[in-house]
């Protein structure tokens, strides 16, 4: 308890002091800084259990950015984010933006790599639910340990370099594209699956766990008339992420939406192919045996999908969003998955205005499970930008 109550005042006296730092810093602004900042408080319930904790991290949370933004003229800008969340105090962006021309940036230091729609809005003053679609989960799904999160969670944030840029063809046509080479995900030696504490927290100094990067790459096209938008695009990010520096991994992503003036539908796939360590001994590591040909197959798959409606009534936004996970390959001894296991999730919300920036956000879910019993959650959260 002792423990507990040091550290919370050591994570109230670091945001106290970014707090000040940063206020400080936007209190001299000459014209080229920038501080930003938004907070989400939000309750999650679960009826359907007296206690979830064992399944879910339901009760009251917030998350908490802060953002400062500096330009150093035409070519040259910086951005440092902070963070706090369920997975505490974290850095959520430190970087520099080396600007050539509208189509080549170079972008160094720590950032969200492109990848998707949905990690450009992740923030929760930037989305009209509570928690975000199953695919770039990150804590708030039911079940989050027996499915190890998502398919990447957002923000996906990692050291590295990015060559980004736009291209106008036209009035009408628009392409976004980006290069990185990053980090890329971490675990330990003779892993299973990503460990994404490594991933996100300082007591690894940030730094890569096999010495080698991950790389990726982005595509988007937009078509902008007058009153409607459509956005399709396309993601890609493959390494290894073992100390040993011998899993590999594929992620791909395909995404596609259109706005008609305040009406938005969504929709984006991914799916990452994941190699295993077998060990010495697969038969006592796995709980299903080899295949026909009589080996153990090392690989699994993991695909995330999500549709989204989002419509304004008013001072209402209203949304609708059916998404989803399904795991295949086998699992280790002590899994509570089958090797096709999946999960189904039916939203319903809506966010009210209740000033022009700050949303009341209530929404009800609907999980249905292929290995576990069918569960509903309600979310209760206020958020805003500042």
């Amino acid at each position: 308890m002792r423990d507990a109550c040091t550290l919370s005042r050591r994570l109230s006296l670091a945001v106290a002091v970014v707090v000040s730092a940063l206020a400080a810093v936007a209190a001299a602004d000459d014209g080229q800084r920038n501080f930003a900042g938004s907070v989400q408080l939000n309750y999650m319930s679960v009826p359907t259990e007296d206690i979830a904790r064992d399944q879910a991290l339901d009760g009251a949370t917030v998350e908490l950015s802060l953002k400062l933004a500096m330009d150093f003229g035409d070519h040259v800008s910086s951005n440092v984010k902070m963070c706090v969340a369920c997975h505490g105090l974290e850095i959520g962006m430190a970087f520099f933006d080396l600007r050539a021309a509208d189509e080549l940036n170079v972008r160094v230091g720590r950032f969200t790599p492109a990848f998707g729609e949905f990690p450009l809005r992740h923030d929760p003053a930037n989305h009209r639910t509570s928690d975000k679609p199953l695919p770039y989960d990150m804590g708030r799904m039911l079940r989050l340990t027996e499915f190890n999160m998502s398919v990447l969670p957002a923000p996906w944030v990692d050291n590295g370099i990015e060559l980004n840029g736009t291209h106008f063809f036209g009035d009408h046509l628009q392409v976004d594209y980006a290069v990185y080479a990053i980090g890329g995900p971490r675990a330990n030696a003779d892993a299973f699956d990503f460990d994404y504490k490594q991933s996100r927290t300082a007591e690894s100094y940030y730094i890569d766990n096999n010495s080698r990067p991950s790389y990726g790459a982005h595509l988007a096209w937009s078509l902008i008339d007058t009153d409607a938008t459509l956005v399709v695009g396309a993601s890609a990010m493959r390494g290894t992420y073992d100390a040993d520096n011998q899993l590999d991994f594929l992620l791909l992503g395909a995404q596609a939406s259109l706005q008609i003036k305040r009406a938005f539908l969504r929709a984006e796939y991914l799916v990452r192919r994941t190699e295993m360590s077998l060990g010495e001994d697969p038969a006592s590591r796995f709980r299903y045996g080899p295949g026909m040909n009589g080996t153990f197959d090392p690989y699994f798959l993991k695909e995330g999908f999500y549709g989204e409606l989002e419509v304004p009534v008013g001072r209402f936004d209203v949304v609708a969003r059916w998404d989803g996970l399904r795991r295949r390959g086998n699992v280790v001894n002590t899994s509570m998955l089958r090797s096709d296991t999946a999960v189904l999730r039916y939203t319903v919300g809506a966010a009210y205005a209740v000033r022009d920036t700050l949303r009341l956000k209530l929404s009800g879910e609907l999980y249905d499970f292929s290995d576990f019993e069918d569960e509903t959650v309600v979310h209760l959260g206020i958020a805003g930008p500042f």
